[in-house]
């Protein structure tokens, strides 16, 4: 007997000590795939019984790269917000996606987020060609972190110093880059070379045109460096683009230009190289233009064409 009240004391001393401690809940969504409804701004996770929401602007994501240690960071307040829910059956985008959501299953408890910040880290999603070694972009990875974030839930506040929400992808289409080498010409107004492929153009601008495609046969390549009197650049406009668009004065304000990537400067003998072989051509002579290990450059993002692009060929007359 004295055994068996020894045992409900020291229950009772333990109940006692416990009492008004605060029972922290915690949720976990770490391992699963974030997605973004269709007709609304809002990105989620679903687990089985459970939804995670984030309310946020697409213009927030802008399909650029971050800098390193420089996320986006965007305050928890207004059209922004954060919502965990529990429902009392499985959920499915359903309950989350549509103008007006399904009412089942039944929300049984909810948390909002009152303060904090979002964070988001953003890097180019690429895919290397393993035989050139170029390089194109896909997509950009988003990764969201919540930061001193407040939940108000039925019990009370729960907070994080840092929740990692995770990974929310954006696919973006990979430029077309579907030039063909005999396609490239030297400008009738400049002495610009274009290599055009419907609505997209790549442009290099020599320094000194008359030395680099000089008519002569060369036995080794004349070389040049992309740096800021030797330009190199992609565009892509909304509709076809010819020569005559950019000998046109003023420049017609269409077909509009939606991107353009410049060549990133070159280092000796590493990289932004522009070679070019000159061979006759009947009484002409024919230039070959070969790009080697040049990057392309938009705001923070890069793209490689290579190890060795060709620009393509011109016909010079002596």
């Amino acid at each position: 007997m004295k055994r068996i009240l020894s045992i409900i004391a020291l229950v009772f001393i333990i109940n006692a000590c416990d009492d008004g401690d605060l029972q922290v809940d915690n949720i976990d969504f770490e391992d699963i795939i974030a997605k973004k409804c269709d007709v609304k701004d809002v990105i989620y996770k679903i687990k089985d019984s459970e939804i995670l929401f984030v309310e946020i602007p697409a213009t927030i994501f802008v399909n650029d790269e971050t800098l390193v240690d420089a996320p986006i960071s965007i305050p928890i307040t207004g059209d922004v917000k954060v919502t965990y829910r529990q429902y009392n059956d499985i959920v499915t985008l359903d309950n989350i996606c549509p103008t007006v959501p399904s009412a089942t299953p039944n929300v049984i408890e909810e948390w909002r987020a009152t303060s904090g910040t979002i964070e988001i880290t953003t890097t180019a999603i690429k895919t290397t060609d393993a035989v050139t070694n170029a390089t194109k972009i896909t997509g950009y990875k988003n990764y969201i972190v919540f930061k001193n974030i407040a939940f108000q839930k039925p019990s009370g506040i729960q907070t994080y110093d840092t929740y990692v929400f995770g990974n929310y992808n954006t696919n973006i289409a990979a430029l077309a880059f579907g030039f063909d080498e005999d396609n490239a010409v030297k400008s009738t107004c400049s002495d610009v070379v274009y290599n055009f492929n419907g609505s997209e153009v790549l442009t290099f601008a020599p320094a000194d045109f008359a030395t680099l495609f000089a008519n002569e046969v060369t036995t080794t390549p004349r070389t040049a460096l992309i740096d800021a009197t030797n330009t190199l650049s992609y565009r892509l406009y909304n509709n076809v683009v010819d020569n005559d668009h950019f000998c046109t004065n003023p420049t017609p304000s269409t077909p509009t230009l939606s991107q353009q990537w410049n060549a990133v400067e070159g280092v000796t003998n590493v990289s932004g190289m522009i070679e070019v072989s000159t061979t006759t051509f009947g009484t002409s002579f024919q230039h070959t233009i070969h790009l080697k290990n040049v990057s392309l450059k938009k705001g923070n993002s890069q793209f490689s064409l290579g190890d060795d692009y060709i620009l393509g060929k011109i016909i010079t007359n002596p």
